[in-house]
């Protein structure tokens, strides 16, 4: 989840992808929108100094907005507003491809951006799934984009951690003011929160997550510098951050969760129905309704599980599919696992069997690292595999990480293949690797997001497993189009939590009808839908846009579509709405 992501363009150039260099001329054509993007990504930076860190710029190490603030939110505003003011002041139809494409990408972030903060989501400043508490732990233990390298890296830390004190009081403020409005989170979820606060709480702060970078001091470090660096680590654990835990920890069990809602979906909350709407919007880049993505979702169910009978009749299962989703749970030979180490083997004897395939349909490729990591403990139990972006320079690696919280229970059909082809190669590690290492694009663009075009070349990505030497195992098939349907379901119970009324229950039986999902997983999937609505409907919309992409150019094409030619189209403006993702293929394919 995820999170965001030259040498690329000198490559494309070379290979005779880029027969029409005027999409990549983008800001260096137009002086005035070079200076709109540049002066924009500065400020937005400064607005946004976690993002920064994640990419790799240390400028703003130390800093600790309290962005879930009033006067936070209004700034915010502002800012949004005065760059829309300086684009419409650029005449559209004067510019070239390449500048529409920026253009268009530009409108379309300021005008979304500036619909977000219409509604009071400051009323839920984090729930099980995504907040900086959370995120303050990925970054404290030292294993994440906070760099813990210099004396000053330490020192940068202990002052932007300094400030969380402050974000939890007005975090706790505005939890009230929800409550206050009747806008709050489903208690389902509230009861996940309280333990991941606890966890943060310790009595002995060499126990803290947040020791971590005091046990990995470089070897450059001098006695005194250590001596100094451990006891001010110590004093801000015992006296900010463990008391700042306590106190999320303890307003939430001792008050939130007593006004915490018994309704599962976003539009029993004041202006939920349009708020729905808005995130709809956000994360397809559509103009679908609540009910054309629910029909979508019900039509690709039943293609898929169409599929599953296929392979359910080639491994010679008697039974119906529920039966055979029952087998796949239960057989003990899809349970080959002892250890954590054993899993992370599995997924990097996959990333070897990939690798000398990608060449085959994939012209240009990243220089950013790759590595597959274990997810850190402190959020394993609740998280789902995921992929972190590297640094542009280098610096950092692309990570690849899997929960494992008992490696016993790790289930080999549970489409391990496919999960790698999604967040590894060539999916996240791919489009965002590329889209960072393009210096043509501007920042905005290097750096942005749409959850449907990178949810959605992801797990269009799944469907390359047999073009990339996967897929050979009927099993490893089936967890593939385990995956697929999770996608499809997700169509289906997002919308009938949110638009329909379903209760979590119903969108739990749903999804277990309908895959081979142990209970625990389907509850744990449910309870993230219900925390981030419309975020799970990017993945399908967008792949199915990517699809009908690709057969209607080589339908167009005939012999002369490639299809290496086609993918490096694809990923060599970055993320782009699917609107404007479809006006530049259709481009691209006249040129051909």
């Amino acid at each position: 989840m995820t999170k965001l992501f030259a040498a690329a363009f000198a490559v494309l150039l070379l290979s005779g992808c880029l027969k029409d260099k005027d999409n990549f001329r983008n800001q260096e054509d137009n002086e005035a929108l070079a200076t709109i993007y540049e002066s924009y990504y500065e400020a937005y930076l400064k607005l946004h100094p976690l993002e920064a860190t994640g990419q790799g710029d240390n400028r703003y190490n130390d800093q600790l907005p309290i962005d879930i603030s009033t006067e936070y939110r209004a700034k915010k505003l502002e800012f949004y507003q005065k760059y829309l003011n300086d684009l419409l002041e650029i005449n559209r139809e004067e510019l070239n491809s390449g500048d529409k494409i920026t253009y268009d990408t530009f409108l379309y972030t300021l005008k979304n951006s500036i619909g977000e903060l219409g509604f009071n989501t400051h009323f839920i400043p984090f729930d099980q799934f995504w907040g900086l508490p959370l995120t303050l732990g990925q970054l404290g233990s030292g294993d994440g984009s906070q760099p813990f390298e210099t004396v000053k890296d330490y020192e940068n830390w202990l002052k932007r951690l300094d400030k969380f004190s402050v974000w939890a009081d007005t975090a706790i403020v505005n939890f009230k003011q929800g409550m206050a409005n009747e806008y709050v989170l489903p208690k389902a979820l509230v009861t996940k929160m309280i333990p991941q606060m606890n966890g943060f709480v310790v009595e002995d702060p060499t126990e803290s997550l947040f020791y971590g970078p005091i046990n990995k001091f470089p070897e450059n470090f001098t006695e005194s510098e250590r001596i100094k660096l451990t006891g001010m680590y110590k004093k801000m654990i015992r006296e900010k951050v463990v008391p700042s835990y306590k106190k999320l920890h303890d307003f939430l069990k001792n008050e939130y969760i007593f006004r915490a809602r018994s309704s599962s979906g976003i539009a029993n909350v004041p202006n939920g129905d349009e708020y729905y709407k808005h995130l709809i919007k956000q994360w397809t880049t559509t103009q679908l309704t609540p009910e054309e993505i629910y029909e979508i979702g019900t039509s690709e169910v039943a293609r898929i599980k169409a599929e599953m009978e296929k392979v359910k009749k080639e491994v010679g299962f008697t039974g119906d599919l529920n039966s055979f989703f029952a087998y796949l749970k239960a057989d003990k030979q899809f349970y080959p696992y002892q250890t954590p180490d054993e899993v992370l083997a599995a997924f990097e004897e996959i990333h070897q069997k990939v690798l000398p395939n990608v060449a085959k349909i994939f012209t240009t490729n990243p220089k950013t690292a790759f590595e597959i990591r274990r997810t850190e403990a402190f959020r394993e139990a609740t998280a789902s595999a995921e992929y972190n972006q590297g640094t542009p320079d280098g610096s950092r690696p692309g990570i690849f990480y899997v929960p494992i919280p008992d490696a016993k229970t790790f289930n080999f059909t549970s489409g391990m293949e496919s999960l790698f082809l999604h967040e590894a190669i060539p999916g996240h590690h791919y489009q965002v690797s590329l889209q960072q290492e393009n210096l043509k694009l501007p920042k905005f663009m290097r750096f942005g997001w749409y959850g449907a075009y990178g949810e959605g070349w992801a797990l269009y990505c799944e469907s390359l497993g047999k073009e990339l030497g996967l897929y050979t195992n009927p099993y490893q098939y089936m967890g593939a189009l385990g995956d697929e349907m999770h996608r499809a379901i997700r169509l289906v119970v997002d919308v009938g939590l949110h638009n329909k009324n379903w209760t979590r229950e119903e969108a739990i039986a749903y999804m277990l009808k309908n895959e081979p999902a142990a209970p625990e997983y389907a509850t744990m999937e449910i309870e993230r839908y219900m925390a981030i609505p419309g975020q799970a409907l990017s993945y399908k919309i967008g792949q199915l846009k990517i699809i009908e992409l690709r057969k209607k150019y080589q339908k167009q094409l005939g012999e002369k579509f490639n299809l290496a030619a086609f993918h490096d189209e694809l990923l060599n403006s970055g993320c782009l709405p699917l609107e404007v993702l479809e006006r530049k293929m259709d481009a691209w394919a006249e040129k051909q």
